[in-house]
């Protein structure tokens, strides 16, 4: 039996434990850590169990019980430039926080006597069925967190069925992703300020089987990424080797999409200059459907339906490119509401959970991108580590429907969520 020293050693380790996670920042455990609580002071409630030690990361895919598990893998392994470009929010990053803090707004209101001992999590998407309603949405540089990149991501969506979005900025061509989906994706366009540069990808994207573009409208501006800022100069390696940053047009030659446009004239990849306009422009120029993503107001949703586009995604970027301070999930109801069915609705930013999953699925969304949990994935174990990220948020989708009593996807209503 061990002696009363060895419980007190071990109770003291644990403490010491505590007293060295990111939770006790704050002071609240400092006197806990020696041996017993300070007057005034107050554990976390709930207390957070999980590893806070690099010895104690997970060693592989299966062992994650969930997608955060993932994320200290992937700032292990991914040089910190990379991540700091991945984490960033901007300004303050109030935005970031909020998409998280938002889904805290929303209570499901579980539905009992329901038989749901099968649910059915596929839907369709502009026309094609898909297993589940969680879509990757476009995440530029993937070889910066894994050296396959966009193909390790795409063969871990072809594995559970996934619509796949490749960024503007993918590290490789549409047409090797689209061979590693093995059935067509969409393409994610930034515009650019030069209408030829636009014209050509779009193209491209049409000929390698791309079924709809999705236009980013929310990058109109500057961003002044602080998290990126601060962690680019503590990454020791030479970035001259792999980023040319003499001038605009040698840093876009670099990326796959951007290969053998004519580059000149090219002075912004953003188009602050864009308005309905450049939609109809569009819409004569390709036969795929037509996205807007970085909606956010119900008067661009009406605006969006009743200039003919064929879906919005509600985004705010993953709070990259504003701190407004709304989540997406916070204004997607009276989006939904103002559509009223007239195009699908998409919403991204701050997904973590298949209880976030469901709660914009029964307030209306018909599909949720998530973007930085299968980016640890692939940061963390490559195409493995993506397909371990999706397994988990379509296990937790799939009890939740069980939990509010919808054994379909058709079945999650507005009467299954409410605002807290």
């Amino acid at each position: 039996m061990p002696s009363f020293a060895d419980h007190a050693a071990s109770r003291r380790k644990f403490l010491q434990f505590l007293a060295g996670s990111p939770l006790c920042a704050a002071g609240a455990l400092d006197a806990f850590a020696g041996e017993g609580l300070a007057p005034g002071s107050k554990l976390p409630d709930p207390l957070m169990w999980a590893p806070m030690r690099t010895d104690d990361l997970i060693k592989s895919p299966k062992e994650a019980i969930n997608v955060f598990d993932f994320e200290p893998v992937c700032r292990k392994n991914v040089p910190p430039a990379h991540f700091g470009y991945m984490a960033s929010g901007i300004d303050d990053e109030v935005t970031l926080r909020a998409n998280r803090e938002g889904f805290l707004k929303f209570q499901l209101r579980p539905r009992r006597l329901v038989d749901v001992s099968k649910v059915d999590m596929s839907t369709e998407i502009l026309g094609v069925k898909y297993a589940s309603p969680i879509v990757l949405a476009p995440v530029g540089g993937q070889r910066s967190f894994h050296d396959e990149g966009e193909v390790a991501s795409a063969r871990a969506a072809k594995v559970g069925n996934h619509l796949q979005i490749l960024s503007t900025a993918t590290s490789l061509g549409v047409e090797d992703v689209t061979a590693g989906r093995g059935q067509p994706i969409w393409y994610q366009l930034y515009a650019t300020n030069k209408w030829e540069v636009a014209e050509a990808m779009v193209k491209r994207a049409e000929k390698a089987g791309c079924l709809a573009v999705a236009v980013t409208v929310d990058r109109s501006g500057g961003r002044n990424q602080e998290t990126l800022f601060r962690l680019r100069p503590t990454d020791t390696r030479d970035c001259s080797g792999c980023h040319d940053r003499s001038s605009l047009q040698s840093s876009m030659r670099t990326r796959a999409m951007y290969q053998g446009i004519d580059l000149s004239g090219l002075t912004n990849t953003q188009a602050s200059a864009m308005t309905w306009d450049f939609f109809k422009r569009l819409r004569d120029t390709t036969k795929m459907k037509i996205v807007i993503k970085g909606i956010l107001a119900w008067e661009d949703a009406v605006l969006a339906a009743d200039n003919g586009i064929d879906a919005i995604i509600v985004s705010n970027h993953g709070a990259r490119s504003e701190d407004s301070g709304r989540s997406t999930i916070d204004a997607l109801p009276e989006i939904v509401e103002a559509v009223n069915g007239r195009i699908p609705v998409i919403v991204d930013s701050g997904f973590r959970r298949g209880s976030d999953v469901v709660k914009a699925l029964c307030i209306g969304a018909n599909a949720v991108c998530i973007g930085r949990p299968y980016i640890w994935g692939l940061g963390a174990f490559g195409q493995s580590g993506v397909e371990r990220v999706l397994e988990l948020l379509r296990a937790e989708t799939y009890a939740m429907m069980q939990q509010v009593g919808a054994p379909s996807i058709k079945q999650l209503v507005p009467a299954m969520v409410r605002r807290a």
